[in-house]
């Protein structure tokens, strides 16, 4: 009966759920042989994916945000303190803090608009990799449920429900690095209630240490799964750290500082985010409904300086202050997502119904930018109050048309209200705008365990309130033009998934995405630059083989090409766009105790400058993960990063610094080097 049934795709799409939905997960094994979840039959893209909690549980990871580098062509780094959101780059897109790229933990959005340091900031220092189930990853503008932040991309980390046991696991490494992390999920009533309790703290290999200390704390209890039943989860996190920025090479080349020292001591940052969230979900043997209720309550206090003092000479004609500044901001937002699938026939044929309500508010009292030294605030640049309204609504209709072709077509649409009390009257208003996106997907197959995709789709993202009222540049005073509250992107993808031997899962897509301008906020200037139209293409090979019971391999490749589309003397080159990733990795597992894993990661050179005469330098790094059971309920992990202990950076930046001894400034390199080779070892006990 199974088989019969599972040749009727949207039968199969509920069959497959259900087994997705894991009620819970060994966290100590790695288990080389979970395979991918197999999407065949289910994706609507080649570039559609799922990563289980077995595979995330193999990788070594060095910062929690860097568990999102299991995502294929994802490269995740940092720039300044590891207290700070990472920056990611993914398609040709240097996303900064998180631009174009949507993230959410448990139906709770993590990127945050009008935000003090960058549109889309995504700190994800508040996941918990030990308790995460899967990550679900889409890429490219063809899917109807996404909306704003999502052009390039988007991953969505449910936690888990129950965990086997209590676990207790200490980490302890050089640099000053401890982690404790108590996690359980004992019964309650006719549900579970999952907990985790995490404590960090580090210093790094800064000369001036970072100590980093974090408090994270997760409740969640749920019943049923995550297609029938509900949870109620609170998650709570503060962070406080010193900061090492990015630093001007010539700096370090000339002993002035050293390769992991800092130009301003005093750097650094503060922050906090709590949420509270409600999901439900019930399927019936035609329908799934589900809905999301979300509240959150976050602050940053953000100390950079990455020109020094070149502000001051030009302002006082010496360094007496400095330019470091502070980007400070108080939010609280809320929103929800409401959804109903039906499954019908039409004529014989299986189809299915989708219809989406989405809507957030954010309210920023207030967001600003702040001229200090020391961390003591001597001048107010920029004070806003912002608040900010979506509301978005989407349709996705699916047709099963015969055994070997499945449409897939959507309609979006999104209204946007922004509302800007500025300190400076001429900078406050109201905006608004609406956009429609279209969605269309075409699969063809399965033939020989393989299905080909073919995409298209409109996208946006949002920019920061505070540039869609702007007429006056805070600091000189001079007009300037205001931007579009919403930008259109639009994307082609073509794709095949296949098992081409046993065990052996493949994709490889060709894609191309283009955006009407990359308008950004630059929350470092308090002003807007709107940037140019742009056209990205490319290509991107997915494995992963798990040969026996012991043995997998994977490999992610990735290549793009990144240009401006219009005109300019200054070049057609996209600053910061990297051409060609690599991720690859082998776990073991079942060899008597012992599991392990090695993993090989490659960040392509990047252009500079938009002539390309100034690029970046490509690195390599080589982690590697250690383990031994004692017995069921213990193990200990040695974990290496950068096994081989190269010299390299995890970002570089070109631009204009003043040292206080220079009389003029600098164009020059800035880099942020990878951390040298750091040891940690985990000893986790189960009870």
């Amino acid at each position: 009966m199974a088989a019969q049934v599972c040749r009727l795709p949207l039968a199969c799409l509920v069959l497959v759920k259900l087994a997705f939905a894991h009620d819970s997960t060994e966290l100590s094994a790695v288990e080389v042989r979970a395979r991918a979840e197999n999407l065949s039959g289910i994706a609507a893209a080649s570039s559609q994916g799922v990563v289980s909690s077995q595979r995330l549980a193999a990788v070594p990871v060095l910062r929690p945000g860097e568990a999102l580098e299991m995502v294929p062509g994802l490269i995740v780094t940092q720039h300044a303190g590891d207290g700070k959101a990472n920056q990611y780059f993914l398609r040709g897109f240097n996303l900064d803090h998180g631009t174009d790229f949507a993230i959410d933990i448990g139906g709770v959005p993590v990127n945050m608009p009008s935000h003090a340091h960058g549109q889309g900031y995504s700190d994800l220092n508040f996941l918990i990799p030990e308790l995460v189930d899967r990550i679900h990853y889409r890429k490219g503008p063809y899917f109807a449920e996404q909306g704003d932040f999502s052009s390039a991309g988007a991953a969505h980390i449910d936690y888990l429900r129950k965990i086997d046991g209590t676990l207790a696991q200490i980490t302890l490494g050089q640099n000053g690095h401890a982690r404790l992390l108590l996690a359980g999920s004992p019964a309650l009533g006719s549900g579970h209630l999952l907990y985790g309790l995490e404590l960090f703290h580090n210093d790094g290999p800064w000369q001036v240490a970072e100590n980093y200390r974090k408090l994270n704390g997760l409740l969640r209890y749920s019943e049923g799964t995550r297609y029938n039943g509900f949870s109620l989860t609170g998650m709570a996190y503060r962070g406080h750290w010193n900061s090492s920025d990015q630093i001007a090479k010539r700096a370090v080349d000339s002993g002035l500082v050293d390769r992991y020292g800092t130009l301003d001591a005093s750097t650094g940052g503060e922050t906090y985010r709590y949420s509270l969230s409600a999901e439900w979900a019930q399927r019936g043997e035609h329908r799934q409904r589900k809905a999301h209720l979300w509240w959150l309550r976050s602050g940053l206090d953000l100390w950079s300086n990455f020109q020094y003092c070149l502000n001051d000479f030009a302002a006082t004609g010496g360094c007496a202050t400095g330019d470091q500044f502070k980007q400070a901001e108080r939010r609280q937002a809320g929103g929800f997502a409401l959804v109903q699938t039906i499954y019908d026939h039409w004529g014989g044929l299986d189809v299915s119904h989708s219809i989406g309500l989405q809507g957030r508010i954010d309210r920023l009292r207030p967001v600003g930018l702040y001229r200090s030294r020391q961390r003591e605030t001597w001048a107010t640049q920029r004070e806003d109050q912002v608040s900010q309204r979506s509301l978005g609504l989407w349709a996705q209709n699916e047709v099963q048309w015969v055994p070997w072709l499945r449409s897939i077509v959507g309609l979006r649409g999104d209204a946007y209200d922004f509302t800007v009390n500025a300190d400076l009257s001429a900078n406050s208003g109201k905006a608004s705008d609406q956009m429609v996106t279209p969605k269309l997907s075409l699969i063809f197959g399965p033939w020989q365990r393989s299905e080909l995709y073919l995409n298209y789709g409109h996208g946006f993202h949002s920019n920061d309130a505070r540039g869609t009222t702007i007429t006056q540049e805070p600091a000189s005073g001079n007009p300037v033009s205001s931007v579009d509250p919403l930008v259109r992107t639009k994307g082609y993808e073509i794709g095949l998934r296949s098992e081409p031997l046993s065990g052996w899962q493949s994709t490889i897509s060709l894609w191309q995405l283009t955006s009407a301008s990359e308008l950004l906020f630059v929350g470092d200037a308090g002003s807007t630059e709107a940037s140019r139209p742009s056209r990205r293409y490319g290509v991107e090979w997915n494995n992963l083989y798990t040969l026996n019971d012991w043995l997998s391999l994977d490999a992610d490749l990735a290549w793009s090409h990144a240009r401006f589309e219009d005109d300019d003397p200054a070049g057609s080159y996209i600053p910061g766009a990297v051409a060609t990733t690599a991720n690859l990795g082998l776990t073991v597992d079942q060899i008597g105790p012992w599991f392990g894993a090695l993993r090989w990661r490659y960040f392509g050179p990047r252009p500079l400058i938009e002539d390309n005469i100034v690029r970046s330098a490509g690195s390599a790094l080589t982690n590697l993960r250690l383990g031994y059971r004692l017995g069921r309920q213990s193990q200990f992990v040695l974990d290496v990063f950068n096994l081989f202990d190269r010299e390299v950076n995890d970002i570089e930046y070109w631009y204009d610094s003043q040292l206080s001894s220079e009389a003029t400034p600098v164009d020059d390199r800035h880099i942020h080097p990878s951390e040298p080779r750091t040891l940690r070892l985990t000893f986790s006990y189960r009870f």
